[in-house]
């Protein structure tokens, strides 16, 4: 990012003092954008709400069997959540290169977090859920720490995509691909990697005015009835369609439909999910809201509302029948936002940031801590996507 020009001459004044971005996105002359300066609300707003949206998702998994408009709703949330969680992490990607201090905070922030809870969650379902046959491998992302694994693939790769000159095609290219490919396996979930590709190069490939198109009061209007059909919509396609489609962890021939649905399907759900993403993002306060400051730990809250959902399926809480009708599933719907939501403040972060955001100095050569000029460590916190 850039710093603001002043004025040439003699006559030359001071800055202005900074001011808010417009629209809720960060521009290139504003504070926002530069790292170790005040965060964007906008952001920090979309991924809280995103990650709301993930825990109640999870929280449905138990109960939606039972009744098709939970069902539509389910595989509305599905078809955008994790596609917005990836656009923004592919956005505040688009400075990472091979720095030792940026791969430090890649190895710190995003793989040893992953090793961390490939472990504990196998260990927590082997001893609460009384399952002693459960094993342990890293090879195979148990629940959602898939998100970590393929985050740290991604990274990796960004410098390839932002040195090639059709990054968005080849990325499509190879999510059709890994559509037909029912030989990839389970080992670091590559068929998620690989087919939610797309959206982290879309992300790599966008700029903050690309934000602002979707803060237009129009598209704040039309963002209502757009998710109102949907939903209708979603109701619809439940006997028609498979809700494993969103997860984007089969290829075609194991959903049991012929080879070439599979890359039809990556283009479908790539417009429907981009679709309601942009009525999302459009839908996110800008400012300052109540929930702002959570938005900086929702790693937190994402990594960890996992045991709580967990927790309660191995009890068998989710097997009441009240639970089942509309009333139980408004309230295990706010008892899981509620829940992530006190994940994801600072006392719980004070907690589990050994495991979360090691600092791990040790580990490390001082020249990883410093940054290509020699200065001062760079923090990227701000550049995680959760």
């Amino acid at each position: 990012m850039f710093d603001a020009a002043s004025s040439p001459g003699p006559n030359r004044r001071s800055l202005p003092p900074a001011q808010s971005p417009r629209n809720g996105v960060p521009d290139a002359r504003s504070p926002e954008a530069r790292p170790g300066k005040q965060r964007d609300a906008f952001f920090d707003n979309a991924k809280y709400l995103a990650i709301v949206l993930v825990a109640i998702g999870h929280a449905w998994e138990p109960l939606k069997g039972d009744s098709r408009v939970l069902q539509g709703a389910y595989m509305v949330v599905y078809a955008f959540h994790m596609p917005a969680f990836i656009i923004i992490s592919g956005f505040f990607s688009r400075s990472f290169d091979m720095r030792p201090d940026r791969l430090r905070r890649l190895v710190t922030g995003v793989a040893v977090p992953y090793i961390v809870f490939e472990t504990a969650y196998p260990l927590f379902k082997r001893y609460v859920d009384h399952s002693p046959d459960q094993e342990i491998s890293l090879l195979d992302p148990w629940y959602l720490t898939w998100f970590l694994c393929a985050l740290f693939i991604w990274r990796l790769t960004t410098p390839i995509w932002k040195a090639i000159r059709w990054p968005l095609p080849v990325a499509f290219g190879i999510a059709m691909l890994a559509t037909v490919s029912p030989s990839i396996g389970d080992d670091l979930d590559l068929q998620r990697v690989l087919q939610f590709l797309p959206y982290f190069v879309l992300g790599l490939c966008m700029k903050p005015e690309h934000f602002q198109l979707v803060r237009r009061r129009w598209v704040r209007i039309a963002a209502v009835p757009v998710f109102a059909a949907a939903l209708v919509f979603g109701w619809w396609a439940v006997p028609r369609m498979q809700a494993a489609w969103f997860y984007h962890r089969d290829s075609a021939q194991e959903l049991g439909v012929p080879w070439w649905c599979g890359p039809l399907m990556v283009l479908v759900l790539f417009g429907c999910s981009l679709l309601l993403t942009a009525c999302f993002f459009a839908l996110v306060p800008r400012r300052k809201t109540w929930f702002t400051a959570f938005g900086a730990g929702t790693l937190y809250g994402y990594l960890l509302h996992g045991f709580v959902v967990k927790f309660a399926d191995y009890q068998g809480w989710f097997d009441h029948g009240w639970l089942h009708g509309p009333f139980g599933e408004i309230l295990v719907s706010l008892l899981a936002g509620g829940a992530v939501t006190l994940l994801c403040t600072r006392p719980v972060q004070r907690v589990f940031r050994f495991a979360v955001e090691p600092r791990l100095e040790w580990a490390f050569r001082r020249e990883a801590a410093r940054g290509a000029g020699g200065g001062v460590r760079e923090r990227e916190r701000a550049k995680l996507p959760v």
